[in-house]
């Protein structure tokens, strides 16, 4: 019985989130998701204009367990390397279990326009695996953000998740979620780092996020953050440490309702 209700959740929730477009990286994770001005391996996933402020080589891997369910785990990695124009993206994601999982594909680039001012693009290939009877799901959606560095230390950042509204059934007319995000980031100091965003799906009430991030010692870092969708608060928590182009970050997410969400990822720059 007790399987039984945990599958019966599992697909309900699964349901709500179809095709979503998941926050990725345990260092955004930490300030309760406020990553669209973060500029890091995650942009193939935050904001792809930030994608031109990254130079070299750089991977990522990602997993969050969500709620103490393993059929909510989440993985992903990414890959980014920069060229004289701009910087390429790849990314892929996996979410679910055995009898149903998302699987995400991703190919972003990012350019800067002008020195204050950066542009990003991602086309998203999405496959949903599930009971064969109903039949798997193909789907292409887009992504287009925009980044911008008006005075020396703020950075104003806006992204679109699909655009197009892509369809992942015909019955109905099912389409995946549209999604906004605009916020803003600034450097107080080498050490404080504040970001506050809102989110708005189309089909659901606008969400507020704001995130803090403290430089504690030479490489270590705390990072704290609130979400909320009124009247639901989550908080964040997390920590991440940095040393010669390697950073591993810890995140935990307090959900009022539905428990703890943790999170860890690396990313690696050359």
């Amino acid at each position: 019985m007790k399987k039984l209700f945990t599958l019966t959740i599992i697909l309900l929730i699964s349901v709500s989130i179809f095709a979503d477009n998941f926050p990725i990286g345990s260092n955004s994770a930490g300030m309760a998701y406020s990553s669209v001005t973060l500029r890091d391996v995650w942009a193939v996933y935050n904001n792809q204009a930030s994608l031109a402020h990254l130079e070299g080589i750089s991977f990522g891997a990602y997993y969050e367990n969500r709620f103490g369910l393993k059929e909510f785990g989440i993985k992903s990695v990414a890959a980014t390397f920069s060229t004289k124009p701009g910087t390429f993206g790849l990314s892929y994601t996996y979410y679910g279990f055995d009898q149903f999982n998302e699987n995400k594909f991703g190919l972003s680039y990012g350019m800067q326009l002008a020195k204050f001012l950066s542009v990003g693009i991602q086309i998203d290939y999405f496959l949903i695996n599930q009971n064969p009877e109903y039949g798997n799901i193909h789907a292409i959606a887009g992504e287009v953000g925009i980044l911008a560095e008006p005075i020396e230390d703020l950075f104003i950042g806006a992204h679109v998740f699909n655009p197009w509204r892509a369809k992942i059934s015909i019955f109905q007319d099912e389409r995946m979620p549209t999604i906004f995000r605009i916020g803003a980031g600034y450097n107080f100091s080498d050490k404080v780092t504040l970001t506050i965003e809102t989110e708005k799906d189309l089909d659901e009430k606008a969400v507020f996020k704001a995130g803090l991030e403290y430089n504690i010692v030479s490489n270590l870092f705390l990072r704290t953050g609130i979400e909320t969708s009124s009247p639901i608060y989550s908080y964040a928590f997390g920590v991440g440490y940095k040393f010669k182009g390697i950073s591993l970050d810890i995140a935990v997410n307090k959900h009022p309702v539905l428990d703890y969400k943790t999170s860890v990822s690396l990313a690696v720059n050359f």
